[in-house]
């Protein structure tokens, strides 16, 4: 991934803008990893892709719940 510092970003935003729309770019600031900039279409497909996931958890939850394939909150945790 490629990464720009922040003042580099700043300085080419208009060029952040048109890279981030082929492949995600990271921003460091004080040589640390900042933030991310990614295409709106990356972003919603992200978000999709999250949404499904926790679609398919609650799912099989619920489905573990009805088998009652379920334990014990204080018994789980004195285990641990």
């Amino acid at each position: 991934m490629q990464t720009l510092t922040a003042n580099d970003a700043k300085r080419n935003f208009g060029e952040l803008l048109l890279n981030a729309q082929l492949k995600p770019i990271k921003i460091s600031k004080n040589n640390k990893d900042a933030v991310v900039v990614l295409s709106i279409r990356y972003y919603e497909a992200l978000e999709a892709m999250k949404a499904e996931y926790l679609k398919h958890c609650f799912a099989s939850a619920k489905t573990d719940a009805e088998q009652g394939n379920t334990v014990d909150g204080d018994q789980f945790l004195r285990n641990l």
